[in-house]
């Protein structure tokens, strides 16, 4: 089924690329379907346009496995060149914004709680959605979210939810929690999120609390299970948790549902399921950074990748699930990956999906975080700054010790 897509698509697109100027309402191919004419991607050609992609790693159908080519199939159609660069989490995006400045990029695909924080620190472009289409083919269901009220800043890419990864040929039982994270047993062979938004909310969840609280006394409780927890851990990931798992490195991981696809079908051995205490609801969209030089040409690459055939291709390569009910319909899924990337309503009833949180809060979590990155097993946070302090205590006694007995030598 996959190879079958691809080729609709590359037929499609030669035929949208082979047509003349005349324009073409609707094409229709086995199901792939462009809602869009050839003029609307056509007039930016020869305009010398490269659009800067920021996208999370492993996070797009790029050509690999034979897969459809996504941006360069986008550079044939459009004569738009695009620069694809990515990043690990949410996180690392901001930072890199915040220090780089949002101009230097064009596309942007950040989680929900990052799009409503970057929407209130005024670091995103409102959309003219008349240069986006097939907007009209994403579901309801996607539209006037918590992170964007209006419909006026993203447009969604993907969703999907977080859950438990683990090898079973490393673990003797069915794994269905969070607590397996903080289990003895496996120490040395847990992996965890290297960023503090997922940390947290996995630890939140175990405690019974919410993901979203920004009550500062479940906050450092949490905090305080995760330093618990850093002695069992054999390293903090992101994207190298494809790496880790794949190879039977380590037993269990949390990680998001697309990603835990690609690994199974790398390791027969990795098991994916929810955990029995909330998990997080993701949803990730495309927004363009304010300042951006090719607003315009940011708008045709979104709405490319709103057509029902492209999202389908991208969404049949990375495992994750698409909101577009079209592109559904275009997808090959085994019954086993279908429960993953498209989970019933009982599991997505017990997940939630991260919101903002204030700016005291976020400064909380990040400074906890930094502490939990920094502790030693063993040891407490002021150990190793009052030891410094003695060391100097120390060494200033010896040097006055001995100038003291330096001048009792001179006196005499």
């Amino acid at each position: 089924m996959k190879k079958r897509l691809i080729l609709i698509l590359c037929i499609l697109l030669m035929i949208l690329i082979a047509v003349p100027v005349s324009a073409i309402d609707i094409v229709a191919i086995s199901g792939s379907i462009y809602r869009t004419d050839l003029d609307y991607y056509n007039h930016l050609r020869g305009e010398d346009i490269t659009l800067v992609v920021y996208n999370w790693g492993e996070y797009i159908s790029d050509g690999g496995d034979d897969s459809f080519d996504t941006n360069k199939e986008f550079e044939e159609l459009t004569g738009i060149s695009i620069n694809y660069i990515t990043f690990a989490s949410n996180e690392q995006m901001y930072a890199k914004l915040k220090s780089e400045g949002t101009s230097l990029y064009d596309i942007i695909i950040p989680s929900d709680y990052m799009i409503a924080r970057m929407i209130r620190e005024g670091m995103v472009e409102a959309l003219d959605f008349s240069n986006i289409p097939n907007y009209t083919l994403v579901d309801d269901l996607y539209k006037n979210l918590e992170h964007d009220r209006n419909n006026e800043f993203s447009v969604p890419y993907m969703w999907g939810l977080v859950g438990i990864i683990y090898n079973s040929s490393m673990v003797d039982e069915d794994i269905d929690s969070w607590d397996s994270f903080w289990d003895e047993q496996y120490k040395g062979n847990i992996l965890m999120f290297d960023n503090p938004r997922d940390a947290f909310a996995i630890s939140l969840a175990r405690l019974g609390y919410s993901m979203n609280t920004e009550d500062e006394s479940q906050i450092e409780e949490a905090a305080e299970e995760l330093m618990k927890q850093k002695s069992l851990v054999q390293a903090y990931v992101m994207d190298e948790i494809f790496n880790k798992m794949e190879g039977g490195e380590a037993a269990i991981a949390p990680y998001y549902a697309g990603d835990a696809i690609t690994m199974m079908s790398e390791n027969e051995d990795l098991v994916f399921v929810f955990p029995k205490e909330k998990t997080n609801l993701f949803i990730d969209g495309f927004v363009i950074p304010k300042g951006s030089k090719n607003k315009e040409a940011a708008e045709m690459y979104i709405n490319f990748m709103c057509e029902p055939a492209v999202s389908a291709a991208n969404a049949e390569y990375i495992g994750y699930s698409t909101p577009i009910p079209d592109a559904f319909e275009l997808i090959d899924i085994d019954d086993e990956d279908l429960a993953i990337a498209y989970p019933n309503e009982k599991i997505i009833a017990n997940s939630e999906v991260l919101r903002e949180l204030n700016n005291e809060t976020n400064l909380l979590m990040d400074r906890l975080w930094t502490d939990i990155r920094s502790y030693k097993d063993g040891t407490k946070g002021w150990i190793i700054p009052t030891a410094f302090i003695l060391a100097a205590v120390i060494v200033s006694t010896l040097v006055i010790i001995r100038r003291a007995k330096k001048r009792r030598r001179d006196l005499y």
